[in-house]
This record gives structure tokens, C-alpha cells and sequence, in this order.
């Protein structure tokens, strides 16, 4: 019976998290001084729209 130590860990070629938490983190430095409205027109104009 052979055992492993340690599977070798693949490189990722996009990590998800690191994505995630980049854009959260633009996105709260953006509205940190906008009221309620403000940030209510931005999260409109940011909208992802379909593309044909």
C-alpha cells in the first residue's frame, strides 16, 4: 500500500475569492461617501447587462 505525503497542489488560472473580494473591495472604496440615492444610481449604472 503506497501512501502520499502530499498532493501536489495545481496552479489556478483564475481564483474566485481573490476575484470576489478585489471587486467588493472597489466597489466599497466607490460609495464609502455616497448616501442611500447615490449608491442606489451607482449600482444602476454598474449593472452587468447582456451581451448580444
Amino acid at each position: 500500500m503506497k501512501t502520499e505525503t502530499k498532493k501536489q497542489i495545481k496552479e489556478k488560472e483564475f481564483d474566485t475569492v481573490k476575484t470576489f473580494r478585489a471587486i467588493k473591495e472597489k466597489i466599497s472604496n466607490d460609495i464609502v461617501d455616497m448616501n442611500f440615492e447615490q449608491i442606489q444610481v451607482y449600482l444602476q449604472n454598474k449593472k452587468v447587462r447582456k451581451q448580444d
